[in-house]
């Protein structure tokens, strides 16, 4: 059996503001979906336990495919959700796999939590595969090594770009761009020539996908290192 905790937003407003924002819904279940299956167990975390918001934007007809669908109507799964536990209460220890979701309201409460920090570093110290897509790569950051060194220093790295923000109209909104950040964090950063289309990067034992088209390469990747 394989234990992969995967971890949400708490933050549903794009800081002090009354603009809503938070998880974005098709980055956690197409990976979910990916792994609901015999030999894997799945558990959901969020950074405060309890509710995790869902950024509207991310369940409007043109966002919301089948799959999503499926699981948004799919009761016991929200209960999932909105009955979250905490980070500050798993025990990386036990996990294979680490995946953060994205969705903006990650950029507010993943760069600086301790917990998310100290599981990136016990799972993948311990051999384990630490994954992320869309603005869920923020969860990286600012994670450092025993020596001091950004986690992220020299690896290869994608997330959601510049152009992408800007074409999402959400430069003005987001407390820094996620693009800019992984470069001067050291990260070896690429992306699609074609905003919004699936890209994955692969280092070592951490994946990242690019943006909301990317959660299942990102699972499937993931997969392929398991195996």
């Amino acid at each position: 059996m394989k234990k992969i905790m995967i971890v949400n937003t708490s933050t549903g407003y794009f800081g002090e503001s009354d603009k809503p924002t938070g998880l974005w819904l098709g980055e956690l279940v197409h990976f979910y979906d990916y792994f609901d299956i015999d030999g894997y167990q799945i558990d959901l975390f969020n950074i405060k336990g309890g509710n995790t918001p869902i950024d509207p934007v991310s369940l409007n007809t043109f966002m919301l495919d089948c799959i999503t669908k499926k699981y948004y109507k799919d009761e016991k799964f929200m209960e999932l959700l909105k009955n979250s536990k905490s980070i500050n209460y798993a025990n990386p220890k036990e996990y294979d796999v680490i995946y953060f979701t994205g969705g903006h309201g990650v950029m507010f409460d993943f760069p600086d939590n301790q917990y998310i920090q100290a599981a990136i570093n016990e799972i993948y110290n311990h051999g384990g595969i630490v994954a992320a897509v869309c603005h869920g790569i923020a969860a990286l950051l600012n994670v450092k090594n025993e020596t001091g060194r950004f986690f992220i220093d020299n690896k290869l790295i994608t997330g959601f770009s510049n152009t992408e923000e800007v074409l999402a109209n959400r430069k003005n909104n987001v407390p820094f761009m996620l693009e800019n950040r992984l470069k001067e964090h050291g990260a070896n950063y690429s992306k699609s020539k074609i905003p919004f289309r699936p890209y994955v990067k692969t280092s070592n034992r951490l994946v990242t996908g690019q943006n909301p088209q990317s959660p299942k390469q990102v699972a499937q990747a993931v997969s392929n290192l398991l195996k």
